[in-house]
């Protein structure tokens, strides 16, 4: 679309020489003719993208692209992207404290961590998100190449390690970056086209379900530390999901599709998701009702035993294999410490196509869509006029999901005479979603009441201190590792000076003046303290000023 606009610039400017140079008109009415053709394939591909089609829609007829008068020449219409947003030095302060409390639960569990590019060949990431595909941003074709943005972090880490697999057999790897859908965004809720995702997964070949259970140790680490509230872990296991689907007569090449249907159960009611079942997707009806009558189930370790007594599932290899491994993990998360926050629910499908064992997504309390006055869950509405999802009908949704995805990495390293992977690295993991989980926190505090800044001392000149005698002393600060600012300017107003230490929450003052520098002294205040008793800051030796500043400091 760019390179079309670029020659429509062109052309007009073409059109426009030739008007003033007065050419023949004949020249000129076949310049203006080709001007309108590519007018016209531009609003053909504009009516073909939804972003580009509300946007020609709000602009005035017969005046596309024009700048608003008032606003002069040259000037834009300033906003963001759909979907994405700019964040403020208080809000910058939440998220870094989000990242670095993620980090050092995945760094204490041993994770190291890996970069990939923001973009990948279109070819590493088709047909392995299932219906989400739909969702993938494709780029331009540039030299050659064509290419898409990440969608996640697990397919780019599958064909890292599908490249890098002799080196990397075995690997406990964190990744936090951006990811990219196009989806329908609801910004209050955290659900952005541009977010950040937090990856913690284990690579490598190990007994049955104990890289798993550590897993959700680190979630649980990570969400407790975090302080969001209650929060519950809902469980399923792919295997015993496929197993249902057989034995309540799902065909095979339907069962990823249902699947779908089945993970929209946390947002629809099951006469809903019946009907997509029947009406959109072609189930036989009495598949469908034999499916609800298992879907619905939830519990923890004893609904095990009740699968287990079912006859049809427990002659089913798929689900008896999935059940094995779920009886497993509950022993092992016993010994974790974990199982307190931890739903075995059917309802749980997650609709990604590459998960092949046991799947989870964390929730809170408030994650759900809100409540109506009968009951129901609200339904996800579209503003009217946009593509965006009415944030009234919407609830923040699932904060973390993961599972295990053995063979994705195979996908990438072809196969061999046999037909099998030429490398098979079995993988599992968690991705924690920060958007999501920084709107959650943003909720719970005020933006005046969040420290962007992390300056520990504001050196206050009074009398006419010379600048050169603040940098002094805050070159003492800055060489002992204490975080200190100073004001940059020559003869700064002493109001100026504490409104700078109140604004910006800078929790100690120190203070000098004329007569304290003969004398080799300083005033240490305490800011945060209306205590009169200070008055103007309690004196020290210059000598003294880091021993007492850090004493302060360690008992912050």
């Amino acid at each position: 679309m760019d390179a079309i606009e670029q020659r429509i610039t062109e052309q007009g400017n073409k059109v426009r020489s030739l008007k003033s140079s007065k050419a023949d008109k004949d020249v000129i009415t076949a310049e203006v003719a080709i001007l309108n053709t590519l007018k016209a394939e531009l609003k053909a591909l504009s009516l073909s993208d939804p972003d580009a089609a509300a946007a020609a829609a709000a602009t005035p007829a017969g005046k596309p692209g024009k700048t608003d008068d008032k606003k002069g020449k040259g000037a834009f219409t300033l906003k963001n992207a759909k979907g994405t947003k700019d964040y403020t030095p208080q809000e910058m302060a939440v998220r870094e404290k989000i990242f670095s409390t993620i980090i050092k639960v995945f760094k204490k569990h041993g994770g190291i961590t890996i970069d990939t590019p923001v973009f990948e060949l279109k070819e590493i990431l088709s047909g392995k998100y299932g219906e989400d595909s739909k969702l993938i941003y494709d780029l331009e074709d540039q030299g050659g190449e064509k290419c898409s943005l990440r969608y996640d972090l697990t397919v780019p880490f599958a064909r890292f390690l599908a490249m890098n697999g002799k080196e990397y057999q075995n690997i406990k790897r964190y990744h936090i970056a951006k990811v990219y859908r196009r989806d329908q965004p609801a910004m209050t809720k955290g659900r952005m086209r541009e977010f950040y995702q937090c990856d913690f997964d284990v690579a490598g070949t190990y007994d049955a379900m104990i890289p798993d259970s550590e897993i959700l140790r680190v979630l649980t680490e990570c969400l407790t530390e975090l302080e969001l509230g209650d929060f519950t872990i809902k469980l399923n296991h792919r295997k015993i999901l496929d197993g249902i689907f057989e034995v309540c007569g799902v065909p095979e090449d339907k069962i990823r599709t249902i699947s779908s249907a089945v993970d929209k159960l946390d947002k629809l009611p099951w006469a809903d998701v019946r009907k997509e079942m029947t009406e959109d997707k072609g189930l036989d009806p009495q598949a469908a009702d034999l499916i609800g009558e298992y879907v619905q189930l939830k519990g923890g370790a004893e609904l095990l035993e009740r699968l287990y007594a079912d006859a049809k599932l427990g002659a089913n290899t798929r689900a008896k294999e999935g059940l094995d491994d779920m009886t497993l993990l509950f022993k092992y998360l016993d010994v974790l410490n974990v199982t307190r926050y931890i739903s075995f629910d059917l309802s749980l499908a997650r609709g990604l196509d590459y998960y092949t064992g046991l799947i989870y997504e964390a929730v809170l309390e408030g994650s759900a869509p809100p409540t109506l006055a009968n009951g129901e869950r609200a339904r996800a509405t579209v503003k009217k006029g946009t593509d965006e999802l009415d944030e009234n009908t919407v609830g923040v949704g699932s904060i973390a999901a993961g599972g295990r995805y053995d063979n994705l990495v195979g996908m990438f390293s072809g196969t061999n005479k046999k037909g099998q992977p030429n490398l098979v690295i079995p993988c599992v993991g968690i991705s924690i979603g920060v958007e999501r989980v920084f709107s959650i926190l943003m909720q719970k505090q005020k933006k005046e009441e969040i420290k962007s800044n992390e300056v520990e001392v504001y050196v206050v000149g009074l009398g006419g201190v010379s600048v050169e005698e603040r940098m002094k002393i805050c070159t003492e600060l800055w060489d002992a590792g204490i975080k200190a600012e100073f004001a940059y300017k020559l003869k700064p107003r002493t109001q100026n000076q504490w409104d700078v230490c109140d604004r910006d929450m800078i929790p100690f003052a120190v203070i000098v003046g004329g007569d304290e520098i003969e004398k080799g002294l300083i005033k240490i205040k305490d800011m945060r303290s209306k205590d009169e008793s200070q008055k103007g800051g309690i004196e020290y030796p210059r000598t003294q000023m880091i021993a007492e500043i850090k004493s302060r400091l360690a008992q912050l």
